[in-house]
């Protein structure tokens, strides 16, 4: 197999991570490299923010907010990075809403690999509130903005074991026409 495919086929989702974490500096690079994917018409339709420190607190307040507790959610702390993913939706006579937001989603989950792949652990996270209006105002979104959810990134535990995934019986999802 090729580094490539080891890479994916090793990718799991790290659902308890340590308080490091990239930085900026540290993802640009991976950010550029992420929006390599397809994207008909290049309209790069998609943007990253980055939620660190405060910016947590702030997120587990809109959460809270969106479901009606009076106490912040605590789900934004759990790791001391979280990648905001945005799908901004350009005006195209050729390239629909849809195919935009698959664009963005492929660039959440390229990077998500790259992150895995330079030995940080990564989760993505949505849930009922990410397209509610307390979040969407939080992250200052734009009319043609949606939020597609946050890749929660630190540390991976040292005393992390392997992640277990069922084997995908590749036969039962492919087939020829």
């Amino acid at each position: 197999m090729t580094k490539l495919l080891d890479a994916v086929a090793g990718r799991r989702s790290w659902s308890r991570v340590t308080a490091d974490a990239p930085t900026h500096e540290e993802l640009l690079p991976l950010v550029a490299a992420s929006a390599r994917v397809a994207d008909h018409s290049a309209l790069r339709p998609w943007r990253l923010i980055e939620l660190r420190g405060g910016a947590r607190e702030k997120l587990g307040a809109a959460i809270a907010k969106a479901e009606g507790d009076r106490h912040p959610s605590t789900k934004p702390l759990r790791a001391s990075l979280l990648i905001a993913i945005v799908v901004s939706v350009k005006k195209s006579s050729k390239v629909p809403a849809w195919e935009q937001e698959a664009v963005a989603s492929g660039v959440a989950h390229m990077l998500s690999l790259l992150l895995s792949d330079a030995g940080w652990g990564v989760f993505w996270r949505t849930g009922s509130y990410t397209r509610s209006k307390p979040v969407r105002k939080m992250h200052k979104l734009a009319k043609n903005e949606q939020l597609l959810g946050w890749l929660y990134v630190g540390g991976v535990p040292p005393d992390a074991r392997p992640g277990h995934r069922k084997i995908v019986d590749a036969e039962s999802f492919i087939s020829v026409l």
